[in-house]
């Protein structure tokens, strides 16, 4: 199985369920928990569960929330290289959940902001061929880490390694603009965005449009459909390869489905399984994403796995 190395953001989550619509201005009942998080991080973590060899760079803040973020991700298996920062504290998010399970993400990336090309380069014997390298779009995004993250893709460049990206959020995306990201991620073998990250980059509203101008930049590209599934696309094809999700009783969390999905379907996809397949993998870890609190795995379903 390929080994991967993810450059990305850590995060404490700090989520927060309202009982009932939120009253403006005055007070709501809500179940409030701290989780692990940073689109990034999660990625690695599931990767950890699915067995894959995995490091992850980023940075952290010397905070009790840093300590406690490398000690979970040590836990999951995951080749935790972290830069602790002595200035600034490691990356917080706090999601808020209304009643009917919309969600909205509040997001200080403290320790993140500050990812160096020194950090990157510290790592520098990650970087080897027949490695894949996954860069978390949120550090393209954020301007005080892009250039530790132009950096990460141009050592996997150098190596030969094959490369994935994902859109990160289609709001933040929108503000930096869809032409600085396509300009800073060509060379990616795979693009992993949502319908809107997929708008937000070709102007298109059908996902199926958008995948296929997305190929100009892109050899593959997959779209994440949310309830219906996802689909994965490729020039030369007429159509595009889609797959339904899993059915799920009861929606408990839907935070970072997506990083799940992102590592259900990569091992498939590196092993050279057929599109279908690893889309079908990608659906089943959201799936298992959303049935429990949190971004992450559960700790003690890893340690089950390991024993």
């Amino acid at each position: 199985m390929t080994r991967v190395v993810v450059v990305g953001d850590l995060m404490t989550d700090t989520v927060a369920r309202a009982a009932y619509p939120l009253a403006k201005g005055s007070d709501t009942p809500a179940a409030v928990t701290t989780h692990g998080g940073g689109s990034g991080a999660n990625v690695a973590s599931w990767l950890a569960l699915e067995g894959v060899e995995v490091a992850f760079v980023g940075r952290r803040g010397s905070d009790i929330a840093g300590r406690n973020r490398d000690m979970e991700l040590m836990g999951y298996g995951v080749d935790a290289r972290l830069v602790m920062d002595s200035e600034r504290p490691t990356g917080t998010c706090v999601v808020l959940v209304t009643h009917k399970g919309d969600r909205t993400m509040l997001s200080d990336p403290g320790a993140n902001a500050a990812l160096l090309p020194e950090d990157v380069e510290r790592c520098r014997d990650l970087f080897t061929q027949g490695t894949h390298l996954h860069l978390s779009g949120y550090s393209l995004i954020n301007e005080g880490s892009r250039k530790a993250a132009t950096h990460a893709l141009e050592l996997a460049r150098q190596a030969q390694m094959s490369i994935s990206v994902d859109g990160a959020s289609s709001s933040p995306l929108k503000r930096m603009g869809a032409e600085p990201f396509l300009e800073w991620t060509q060379g990616a073998r795979l693009l992993v965005v949502d319908e809107r990250e997929a708008e937000v980059l070709t102007g298109r509203d059908k996902a199926d449009a958008a995948a296929k101008v997305l190929t100009a930049w892109y050899p593959q590209v997959v779209i994440k459909l949310g309830a219906e599934g996802a689909l994965w696309y490729t020039n030369g094809r007429p159509e595009p390869v889609t797959v339904a999700a899993e059915p799920i009783d009861k929606i408990v969390d839907g935070t970072g489905a997506g990083d799940a999905f992102v590592a259900g379907f990569l091992p498939a996809w590196l092993d050279g399984k057929p599109p279908a397949e690893a889309l079908s993998a990608g659906c089943r870890l959201a799936s298992q994403a959303m049935q429990h609190l949190g971004a992450r795995p559960t700790l003690d379903v890893v340690d089950n796995q390991i024993k």
